[in-house]
């Protein structure tokens, strides 16, 4: 079963943040969304080279909307994003939204992104009722991860032979200063790339290697000659295919400048964790939410701490995505894989 993170160790250890799963362990599929019901003022990162996105260019600081209401991150490659149809309909349903005139319904404002897991179990993606479910389920308390919502079909560690990877997941962590500043992430991990603890720079998930329990770095495996493309994997690593999607939030009262800000120093704890990663064909994005109750302005300082606690949330939420992650569809978790 998925291991659950305590509030305080998640992303809803930040005030006014709300996360709900939707998990089809048959069709190794599944969707999480993150609600910020009041609204919060929302940033965007994609380093990434093959993005799979929704409704993102309102998120950019010149574009007036300057509160979203929930971020959906998605299974099932871009069929997923049709479950955000249900997740605006449950928002509205609840009045929660942009109000035009004070006599008109809500507006929800719900962006996302996608991950493929068409090549895990059976092909399938979430749909509006899978979106509208997860979206009626998310509370502020603590959070389920592992092999669930988003990463329930995620894989890592694709750099090898075909048939070689591990299983990614969903990870989330926080992280609190004196100063009042909460910083939370969770992650959808379906990385290309290796996953390294950059504490000791071990390897925490490789490519299976031909003894059981062997794990292989890229380095090792990827092809000497520069004019050699990565092996693709029943589509696993072709453009695309590879994605790791990030959720920043923080109770800092930001612009959406600075919340994009946030979101680009958050992408330090991907790079940390992740090798390769932002290749031509990873998806990778970085949203950031900011819910405004603790002020930073005149004190610059304090935007800088609070990029660093962004990054070690994310650096934090990618290990705890893959060493909770369960064997399902045939791929072998980490854990299993190296316990064999």
């Amino acid at each position: 079963m998925p291991s659950r993170a305590r509030r305080e160790d998640a992303i809803t250890a930040v005030p006014g943040i709300r996360v709900g799963h939707w998990t089809s362990r048959r069709s190794a599929t599944g969707l999480t969304v993150i609600r910020c019901d009041a609204g919060a003022v929302p940033g965007f990162f994609s380093p990434g080279g093959a993005p799979g996105t929704l409704d993102t260019d309102l998120m950019r600081p010149e574009n007036s909307v300057q509160r979203v209401h929930a971020v959906m991150l998605t299974g099932g490659s871009l069929f997923g994003l049709e479950a955000a149809a249900g997740v605006k309909q449950y928002l509205r349903g609840r009045g929660i939204g942009m109000r035009l005139r004070p006599d008109a319904p809500p507006i929800p404002i719900v962006t996302g992104a996608v991950v493929f897991d068409l090549a895990t179990g059976a092909p399938a993606h979430p749909d509006q009722e899978a979106g509208r479910r997860a979206a009626a389920r998310a509370s502020a308390g603590a959070v389920e991860q592992g092999s669930v919502g988003a990463g329930t079909g995620c894989t890592v560690a694709k750099t090898g032979a075909p048939g070689t990877q591990l299983k990614g997941g969903l990870g989330t962590a926080a992280m609190r200063h004196d100063s009042g500043l909460a910083a939370g992430a969770i992650v959808a991990l379906n990385a290309v790339g290796d996953i390294i603890d950059p504490s000791d720079g071990a390897l925490v998930a490789g490519a299976r290697g031909d003894r059981a329990g062997e794990m292989l770095r890229a380095a090792h495996v990827l092809p000497a000659t520069p004019a050699v493309e990565l092996p693709v994997q029943s589509g696993d690593a072709g453009a695309g295919a590879n994605t790791t999607l990030a959720v920043v939030a923080t109770n800092a009262k930001l612009g959406k400048a600075q919340a994009k800000r946030l979101a680009i120093m958050a992408s330090a704890g991907l790079a940390r964790t992740i090798s390769p990663v932002f290749t031509a064909g990873d998806g990778d994005g970085i949203f950031a939410l900011a819910t405004g109750e603790v002020p930073i302005s005149g004190a610059p300082e304090l935007m800088t701490l609070l990029g660093v606690m962004a990054a070690g949330a994310v650096e934090q939420a990618v290990l705890n995505a893959v060493r909770s992650a369960e064997t399902l569809a045939g791929v072998p978790s980490a854990g299993d894989w190296t316990s064999a």
